[in-house]
């Protein structure tokens, strides 16, 4: 399908790997024009150099930490110079690393997961709502968990963290309806992300195998899909790049699980 992205514009948050790589992986093939930006420059200069030779046509990672201010500004300021004031597209992929229960976490590391989960996000939309508010369309992805609707004991701050996600989602949806900018959230389960199969290989579990990491993910934390492996970074980007495309021209407010299958919620 053509997502009509030939002229767009687009940012991806924490798109230098993983499933935000995935994304930009499916906004290059259609043609889309690429800033990712992230906290490692060799990470990103590798995963643009993929994205140019996949056909994006202007393709740069730019480096700044979404939880100082200043970084996040100057970025998008950047952005709108090189792009003439006007972004299409903005993906939010940036998840917390913080896990634990309740009962060992400490405030430090709940104000990092809240930071790290939710913070970077309303700094990045904050300064990309000028951008976005001059181009002709534009949409709003932002990266929450499916875990927000079915609850493990080790991950209640990333889990708080993700749903403010979905929360301050739903309001932006709201409050920029009349821009016609739409806001939609996908919450992926159980990925074969790097943080997941580094988890697997310290339960003696090979984290390549994605049915092997299902089973673990049952053993562990009773949480299994109905499909009986884990998902794959790549299974999740199709899903962001139609939210993210001009194709999608009705649809805002949305929660998407892409999980393998869970409870109707």
């Amino acid at each position: 399908m053509d997502l009509g992205l030939g002229d767009a514009t687009a940012v991806v948050v924490g798109g230098g790997r993983g499933m935000g790589m995935a994304a930009a992986r499916c906004l290059a093939d259609d043609g889309a024009r690429i800033i990712l930006v992230g906290r490692t420059a060799a990470v990103l200069d590798a995963a643009a150099e993929e994205l140019a030779g996949r056909g994006s046509p202007d393709v740069l990672g730019l480096v700044a930490d979404t939880g100082d201010e200043a970084q996040v500004r100057r970025v998008f300021g950047q952005i709108g110079d090189r792009w003439g004031g006007e972004l299409n597209i903005l993906i939010n992929a940036v998840g917390p690393s913080v896990q634990g229960t309740f009962d060992v976490l400490t405030d430090e590391q709940w104000r990092t997961a809240i930071d790290e989960g939710a913070m970077g996000m309303v700094r990045c939309v904050r300064a990309a709502l000028p951008l976005l508010r001059r181009a002709e369309w534009a949409r709003i992805v932002n990266f929450s968990a499916q875990s927000t609707q079915r609850q493990s004991a080790r991950l209640s701050a990333y889990t708080a963290a993700k749903a403010m996600v979905t929360s301050v989602s739903k309001n932006l949806s709201l409050f920029l309806a009349p821009d016609e900018i739409l806001v939609n959230v996908v919450s992926p389960g159980s990925i074969a992300s790097e943080a997941l199969t580094g988890w697997a290989e310290t339960v003696g579990v090979d984290g390549s195998d994605p049915y092997a990491l299902m089973a673990a993910i049952d053993e562990h934390f009773g949480h299994p899909a109905h499909l009986p492996r884990a998902g794959l970074p790549e299974e999740i980007g199709p899903v962001v790049a139609f939210l993210a495309s001009k194709r999608n021209s009705y649809m805002t407010g949305a929660n998407i699980n892409v999980d393998g299958g869970s409870d109707f919620t």
